[in-house]
Parts: C-alpha cells; structure tokens; sequence
C-alpha cells in the first residue's frame, strides 16, 4: 500500500476512534446525568414523602392532645355542673303539685342521661382511655353508643382470635372508624351498621358497611379538591402512615363500604 493511501487509511482509523470514543463518553455523560437527576428525583420524593408523613405524624399529635385535653374538660367542669344539679333534683322536697312533680322527675331523667352521654363522649375523646381498652373493645364500645341512640341499627361481628398492635396504630385505626361512624350518621341517611371485624395470620381487617345513600367517588378518583375528598383522603394517609391499606367504595342508593387491612406485626401477642 502507497505510504499516502496508509496515512489516509490510519488517519480514518483514527477519526473513527476518536468518534466513537466521543460518542460513547457522551452517552455515558447523558446516562449518568439521567441516572443522577432520577435519583435526585427519587430522593425528592422521599423526602417529600418523609416530610408529609412527619407532618401528619405531628397534626395526629396536637390533635389527639386536644381530644385530651376536651375529655378532661367534660369530666372535670360539665359532667361535675350535672352531677351537682341532679344532687339538687333529688334532695327537692316532694310536692304536692303532681304536674310539677313529673316534671321534676323528667328533669331527673334527662340529667341523668347527659351525665352518661357525656361519660362516653369524655371516654372515646381520651386517648389514654382508648389504648386501654384496646382497639376492638373502643370500636364495640363506639358503636353501642351509635345504637342507644336508637337511629341506627347496628351489628358487630369478630371472627379469628385477637390480637393486638402497637398503641399507636390501635389509636390511629380507632380516629379512623370514628370519622367513618360519624360521616355515616351526618350524611349517609343510613338504617343500619354493620362492622366485621377478621383476625387471621396475615393481619387485621375491618370492614364498616351502611345501607345509605351512598356518594359519588369519581370526583375523589379524579383528584378533585373538595372537602368530602379532603375527608377521605385524611383517612387513607392515617392509614398509609401505620403501613395499612385503605379502601372505600360505594353504590348511589345502597350504600358505602370502608375496608382497612393492617398487616400483622412479627412479634403479635395474641392476647386479650
């Protein structure tokens, strides 16, 4: 080969490295700013996700001090003032007047009645009382409340052996049901009740169904900002916060169901 043409051939080579090895740093360049911006990504959302929980995490906190804080108001200022009239009632002298009599004794009656009430208002608010009692007696005891009002029907069932979970997600799944009866006896127009309650070796399931009017989700699963969807959502990040799976559907004119499922704890003690 003439040395020109081997200059030329050799130059050509060259080139051809020189362009490949171009393009390969340029591909790799590329490739490692994708993969840094990708976890600079992930690591945004991660704190993103850490901060959102953290915050939720401290409202949970201020909030259930100032349920406290409302229940020892009930029992130390309101349920005390009670305590004091119905004293009165019963040491009033009889009367002769039997209208008046009666209506003495209805006093009774309802006095007597608002000091129970607000017994149990005082009890539910308190968390201390609740993580006491324990996740399933405090929702058996919520909704026998919701029956002695005598609007709802209401039915309880338990199936599998208890067991308990770490306070803290007892009392955060107990919020949960509360705002769950309390947004079916303000708005469902339902006639009846009904929680299930399954333990089994995967976990805890709680299912609270009522045969209201039931909602429209697909405003919520568009994500339009409402407040019936800012209810909803609260809920389900209470539950993602304790690691359980929040589920809600529903059927104009026959009802809404909530499902939560909490998977089990390592080391559960199955005890009462």
């Amino acid at each position: 080969m003439p040395p020109q043409n081997y200059e030329i051939v050799t130059g050509v080579v060259i080139a051809t490295i020189i362009f490949l090895l171009a393009g390969f740093f340029i591909v790799m360049i590329i490739a490692y700013a994708n993969n840094r911006k990708k976890k600079f990504i992930e690591e945004k959302q991660i704190m993103q996700s850490k901060f959102q929980n953290e915050l939720l995490q401290t409202q949970l906190e201020i909030q259930e001090q100032t349920l406290k804080n409302i229940s020892q108001e009930i029992h130390d200022n309101i349920g005390q003032a009670l305590s004091l009239a119905k004293l009165n009632l019963n040491t009033m002298p009889a009367m002769d007047d039997e209208a008046l009599q009666q209506k003495i004794l209805n006093s009774k009656e309802l006095v007597s009645k608002a000091i129970v009430d607000l017994r149990d208002l005082s009890r539910s608010l308190d968390t201390d009382y609740v993580q006491q009692m324990g996740l399933q007696r405090a929702i058996e005891y919520e909704v026998e409340m919701i029956r002695k009002t005598g609007t709802v029907e209401t039915t309880m069932i338990v199936e599998g052996s208890l067991f308990r979970f770490e306070k803290q997600k007892e009392l955060i799944l107990f919020r949960i049901v509360q705002e769950t009866f309390n947004n079916i006896l303000k708005h469902a127009g339902a006639k009846n009740i009904n929680v299930n309650i399954n333990y089994d070796a995967a976990g805890f399931t709680l299912i609270i169904k009522d045969d209201g009017k039931g909602v429209d989700l697909q405003p919520l699963n568009q994500g339009e900002n409402n407040n019936f969807g800012l209810g909803i959502r609260n809920m389900n990040n209470r539950a993602k916060l304790i690691g359980a799976d929040f589920k809600m559907s529903s059927i104009l004119g026959e009802g809404t169901e909530i499902r939560i499922i909490l998977p089990n704890e390592p080391n559960n003690e199955n005890k009462q």
